[in-house]
């Protein structure tokens, strides 16, 4: 379990060797409007991470959102490109090595940055053809400056072995799933752990289906903080990347400030009892 006095500043190191922040805003379900501005209100508020993909239709206004903040007199700190990180997703897999690639360019297109962070597989839909096709399409794209690093969303344990086997020439550097008390996915994070693979948690706070739960609310006032606050701190003790979500200036705040308590080990079992399997959205880690 991890003691760090966690923060907006605080990295993880990537298998690609690129630092990566370890509090990042989710863009899910947002808007493209909603996304555009909550990514502006989250760089003041000291975000530097931000995870879209080509499912939530808001690359492109993720993208505008951190361009506008970059040319604006609210960059006080005279922020770059480079110091961001931005993370987008493929939304299909396919045995076309070539429509993989177009994808990819379009989605650096999109956000305008100039290049993507971060770009992940979101699901292993498809099958073991158009996995392995669409690995080697992203590692080339990694050749070309297109991504800086890569890496697989929702692969199950399966999934990850089969990759591995494959022995791609660049591995993955992330598996981001659901992850919170109550899905604590424990063989999907055996298996990254054996590959060096970062995890990242999607909908860390359960999607608010259990706020009022007893433990999480008692386990809260214990350490005078919200059940957001406990849940985002229980994702960074056991070294996950968590992804909240919020198109509230207040909560995008609240939920960053988790560095002033620390979850003590018996509470960390506790939390972790809490398992239950829940699936708050889908649950494609045993696809075919």
């Amino acid at each position: 379990m991890s003691t760090s006095n966690f923060s907006l500043a605080s990295k993880v190191k990537l298998s690609s060797g690129k630092l990566m922040p370890q509090i990042q805003l989710g863009l899910y379900q947002m808007s493209g409007r909603e996304a555009r501005s909550s990514v502006r209100w989250a760089l003041a508020a000291g975000y530097r991470g931000f995870d879209s993909a080509q499912m939530y239709r808001n690359e492109r206004e993720a993208g505008q959102g951190i361009r506008d903040f970059l040319s604006s007199p609210e960059n006080t700190e005279g922020l770059r490109r480079d110091d961001l990180f931005y993370t987008t997703k493929l939304v299909s897999n396919s045995t076309s090595y070539e429509a993989v690639r177009q994808s990819i360019r379009q989605s650096v297109r999109a956000c305008g940055l100039g290049y993507i962070d971060l770009f992940l597989l979101h699901s292993p839909y498809g099958g073991t053809e158009a996995r392995l096709t669409t690995w080697k399409a992203v590692e080339d794209a990694i050749d070309e400056g297109q991504i800086k690093s890569a890496g697989v969303s929702n692969f199950g344990v399966r999934h990850i072995e089969e990759l591995m086997a494959s022995n791609p020439r660049i591995k993955p550097a992330v598996n981001q799933i659901e992850l919170h008390p109550f899905n604590t996915q424990t063989d999907i994070r055996a298996a990254c752990a054996k590959y060096g693979i970062i995890l990242e948690a999607y909908s860390p706070l359960a999607q608010a289906r259990r706020m009022k739960h007893p433990d999480i609310v008692v386990t809260a006032k214990k350490y005078r903080c919200t059940p957001a606050q406990l849940m985002i701190r229980w994702s960074l003790q056991h070294g996950f990347v968590p992804l909240p979500k919020s198109v509230r200036r207040e909560r995008l705040l609240e939920n960053a400030n988790v560095g002033w308590f620390e979850i003590s080990k018996e509470d960390m079992e506790t939390l972790d009892g809490l398992d239950e399997g829940l699936v708050t959205d889908w649950d494609p880690t045993d696809a075919p």
